[in-house]
């Protein structure tokens, strides 16, 4: 069974981000949802990293998924096939993300691990 999201009754479904159980224990979950929505990725991106700024004096995204695109990065770190991207959530959190900002339920979700200057 394939999950989709429409935004409209006559709009063509997208992929909607399935998030695999994992062991998110150490990880600080922030969902955002602007007033507007926003327009795409980039504006996704500096709200992003407007909050890591709150939450960390320096960082790294470590990974992200955009739901428009249907894509994930790192790219292909999904490693199994299906419509649902995963492996972007697997791959932030092995990889020392300490901070999760989901933005429109979602739509764009981007982990952050903190710099050690």
């Amino acid at each position: 069974m394939r999950n989709t999201i429409s935004d409209t009754p006559h709009a063509p479904a997208r992929p909607v981000c399935m998030i695999p159980e994992v062991d998110a224990s150490g990880v600080t979950l922030v969902d955002l949802t602007p007033a507007t929505p926003l327009n795409d990725y980039q504006e996704a991106m500096e709200l992003a990293k407007e909050e890591a700024r709150k939450h960390m004096e320096e960082f790294m995204l470590m990974s992200w998924y955009d739901r428009d695109r249907n894509i994930e990065s790192p790219p292909n770190s999904t490693e199994t096939a299906g419509d649902e991207l995963t492996g972007y959530v697997y791959y932030g959190i092995n990889h020392g993300a300490t901070l999760k900002v989901d933005i429109e339920d979602g739509r764009f979700v981007f982990f952050f691990t903190p710099v050690e200057l």
